[in-house]
């Protein structure tokens, strides 16, 4: 009897791990600091405002690292429609301002992205 319970019990842990596992998926968007993606210094989750008034830089990725660097902001994914916290900033440095294509999971908890692999998007 005790071995039946054991064993309906491992049964029903591995389901509800199963059903709670995150597969890995792609997601594109542009790598962005989370002032300008959360509104902070922008009113259109963009770096479009600081661009205009020169004020952090030239380019989306100037504007990144001018962000991170100074006013202690995140790297983030920034899509169409949501926005995304990112676990690797040592695979994500160097693709800020750019738009990128990433494979990896979500942990919707935090609205963070585990980070697998990045890589420049070739999407319009």
């Amino acid at each position: 009897m005790k071995r039946t319970i054991t064993r309906h019990a491992a049964w029903i842990l591995l389901l509800v791990g199963a059903s709670q596992a995150q597969s890995t998926r792609v997601f594109h968007g542009e790598v962005s600091d989370s002032q300008c993606a959360m509104n902070v210094h922008s009113l259109t989750r963009s770096h479009q405002e600081m661009l205009k008034s020169k004020s952090m830089g030239g380019t989306s990725n100037s504007c990144s690292v001018y962000c991170i660097e100074h006013f202690g902001g995140t790297l983030v994914l920034s899509s169409s429609k949501d926005v995304y916290r990112l676990d690797r900033p040592d695979l994500v440095h160097g693709f800020e301002g750019q738009k990128v294509k990433i494979v990896g999971t979500l942990d919707p908890k935090v609205n963070q992205i585990h980070v697998v692999k990045i890589e420049l998007d070739g999407q319009p």
